[in-house]
């Protein structure tokens, strides 16, 4: 009788232990995984954009180090990208670090101007190599998703009237005056642009913004955790987090296509 007690409990134990070890050895596994996946990136995109040298065509590698070089290099990335935006006929935006300002563009000429109050970039787009990112950087950049907690076109719904006499002009208070300003535009480079209000006007505010960062790990780890249970390294996304003033934060959202472009100068 005994021994029939004794034996669901070591069994049971064995499972706990079992179990035990297989998280350890998953936790493991994926943390070395995730730790990967900054260096594949960076080496995707020095294999997509790092150019090969010929006989015909060979770099002094001190050039790369010559920082007047880099400088020329940067702003000719960033006049290539513009150039090639201006010759659509669509708004586009231009995200300038060095000066901290975010311009509407169309045509080549800036319609909307902001300043930054805060940003912060990745470490591959910060100290990576400079020739690969300025060449990365030499076309713009084509948003291929985003998530906001406003609305990018808000609509409103409201019936005809018969005739003059029923019409009533509308007054209705755009929502969003109240709803916190936060997006991320995922860009078709692997690259996420994070965009937040500066102000924290509301109490309630500062939840929110916990709330949708939460939201975006969440997104983040369930696509690496598809990636690991394939045994492929998860992709990491470089990314450019910037503070704006509510109102100007919102302007630049509802302004841009959904499938709109964007140049980086760093």
């Amino acid at each position: 009788m005994e021994n029939d007690i004794k034996k669901p409990d070591t069994e049971r134990k064995t499972t706990c232990i079992f179990l035990l070890i297989f998280s350890l050895v998953f936790i493991a596994y994926y943390v070395v995984m995730s730790m990967m996946s900054p260096g594949k990136k960076l080496s995707d995109i020095k294999n997509e954009f790092g150019g090969q040298q010929t006989k015909g065509n060979i770099v002094d590698e001190k050039l790369f180090t010559d920082s007047t070089y880099l400088h020329l290099l940067k702003e000719k990335a960033f006049l290539q990208s513009r150039i090639s935006m201006a010759e659509t006929d669509s708004i586009y935006l231009t995200i300038n670090l060095t000066d901290s300002t975010t311009n509407l563009e169309l045509s080549g000429v800036v319609v909307h101007s902001s300043k930054m109050k805060k940003m912060r970039i990745s470490k591959i787009l910060r100290a990576g190599n400079e020739y690969v990112i300025s060449s990365m950087f030499s076309t713009p950049l084509s948003i291929s998703d985003d998530y906001a907690t406003i609305k990018k076109e808000p609509l409103m719904i409201k019936m005809a009237p018969k005739d003059t006499s029923e019409y009533k002009p509308d007054i209705v208070p755009d929502t969003s005056d109240y709803e916190p300003v936060n997006y991320i535009l995922e860009m078709d480079k692997g690259i996420k642009i994070y965009v937040y209000q500066e102000e924290k006007t509301k109490f309630g505010d500062r939840f929110r913004l916990l709330l949708f960062d939460f939201n975006d790990r969440i997104r983040n780890t369930w696509r690496s955790f598809k990636s690991i249970i394939r045994f492929k390294i998860p992709e990491y996304h470089p990314f450019i987090k910037i503070r704006l003033p509510k109102a100007e934060a919102k302007i630049l959202y509802r302004a841009i296509p959904r499938k709109g472009q964007i140049a980086v100068y760093r």
